[in-house]
């Protein structure tokens, strides 16, 4: 292993590292960034982090290169090896180690890997951190030294985290659980044989090729298995989890896909009655239909900017009791740790049904419906995709339109809204549109997607 002095800046992203394999990052790159990270926390005065990593095929070979690079600058390193990502956040909580990293690329193609970084406070970095980090990587002033790896298990420590704070009630739900031969494969079984449920797992297998689909729980078309087997199995409900288990989504017993901003809703008529502060915080690509619900219920609702790095930053600033984006990162923090975990998001679901008489879809009756379109990816290069975001934020401007900027654009008629952004962790502008009735649906989509076509080129 070598210093990677050219290292792509592209690959620093708004909340994390992220690029293809090897093209964008080989084990040199990793190798050179586990020497300015540990290099980092020698000037933080940090004696120790936490690595753990996916499933992913590169992620083994990154794994030893980055903790290599980081017991050379005098670091020392408490790996906890193959490990979902919520796992690796009650590692460095449960070890009180404020600092370290996790290979992963999230929900990204099987050929990326990244890393997802924190120096102090548990926080991951992001924004300008990210970018200085890059900075302080090419000046490439590394400390040396001799630090030492410990290997350290917290499974049945985060499995007793996950459970031991919910109270099922009688009735049985029957769940299929899908964790897309992700990381999460690797625990499932385990922690769902500590409750009282019925469940089957389909795509159970850990494959970092990720066969039999996307490991984006987020986007319909990668449920259309689970959607089948719920019906076919005539269970309550059905589950997915993402690559690195940080996300979940949602099936109805009807086999329908039930949007995050709908599950907010049912989590947030829950709890709210339970919790002292009533404001519920939710990214700019959720549906009006959670504010509205929100303020029914009596609560304040906080719109913010997307990215689990902010999100859950921001719900711990503000001390909410929940809070969380369309993408399918949710935080809890009246009884549990406050970050995002898929899992642990499910079973307050599964809690909720084991405590009632109703489906999934009676828990969201009586809400606001309205035509909206899913998260609509365009693809953009990583080098105009924000100069195409701010033509479409000048077309506002020009048109007199009521907007909020705090991330991309959310422009909002008395109708309908649109949200246009440049995506954080891929090539793309990404896009959702939603309206009272198709027709203002169409109006608003074509409006905004022209001017998305005429500077996207």
């Amino acid at each position: 292993m070598q210093i990677k002095t050219d290292i792509n800046k592209n690959i620093f992203r708004a909340y994390d590292i992220r690029g293809v394999i090897p093209t964008n990052i080989d084990i040199d790159t990793a190798y050179t960034i586990g020497l300015a990270f540990g290099s980092k926390l020698r000037e933080l005065n940090k004696d120790r982090c936490v690595i753990g990593h996916d499933n992913r095929i590169s992620s083994p070979d990154l794994h030893q290169a980055l903790i290599q690079g980081i017991i050379e600058t005098g670091i020392n390193v408490t790996d906890i090896g193959l490990t979902t990502t919520p796992m690796y956040y009650f590692a460095c909580l449960h070890l009180k180690i404020d600092s370290g990293i996790m290979i992963t690329a999230s929900h990204n193609p099987k050929d990326e890997n990244g890393f997802k970084i924190a120096f102090a406070n548990y926080d991951n970095a992001k924004g300008k951190e990210i970018e200085d980090f890059y900075n302080y990587i090419t000046s490439g002033k590394f400390s040396e030294g001799n630090g030492s790896i410990v290997k350290k298990s917290v499974k049945e420590e985060y499995f007793k985290a996950l459970t031991d704070n919910l109270s099922f009630g009688k009735r049985k739900v029957k769940v299929v659980l899908d964790p897309g031969n992700g990381t999460v494969s690797t625990i499932l079984d385990d922690v769902f044989k500590r409750i009282n449920v019925e469940y089957s797992i389909i795509n159970g297998i850990s494959d970092g090729t990720f066969p039999n689909h996307h490991p984006d729980p987020s986007i319909e078309s990668n449920l259309e298995e689970l959607k089948k087997v719920v019906k076919e199995k005539n269970a309550d409900v059905g589950l997915a989890f993402d690559g690195d288990g940080d996300r979940v989504g949602v099936i109805s017993n009807l086999g329908n896909f039930i949007p995050i901003d709908y599950y907010m809703i049912i989590i947030i008529r829950d709890i709210i009655n339970k919790v002292d502060n009533k404001t519920f915080l939710y990214d700019v690509k959720c549906s009006k239909s959670l504010e509205d619900e929100i303020i029914k219920l009596g609560g304040t609702p906080y719109c913010y900017r997307t990215g689990n790095s902010y999100t859950k930053a921001k719900v711990k600033e503000l001390d909410l009791a929940f809070g969380g984006e369309l993408s399918g990162h949710v935080y809890f923090r009246d009884k549990f740790l406050g970050f995002d975990s898929g899992i642990y998001a499910g079973l307050r679901l599964l809690e909720i049904l084991s405590n009632t008489t109703k489906s999934v879809e009676e828990l969201l009756d009586g809400i606001n419906r309205y035509y909206s379109t899913p998260e609509m990816k365009y693809k953009s290069d990583d080098n105009i995709k924000f100069k195409v975001v701010q033509k479409v934020i000048d077309y506002a401007k020009e048109k007199g339109y009521k907007y909020n900027d705090i991330d991309g654009i959310r422009v909002t008629f008395d109708y309908g809204w649109a949200s246009v952004r440049a995506s954080n962790t891929g090539p793309n502008l990404t896009a959702r549109f939603e309206a009272i009735t198709k027709e203002d649906l169409e109006k608003i989509k074509n409006e905004f997607e022209e001017i998305i076509f005429k500077y996207n080129k």
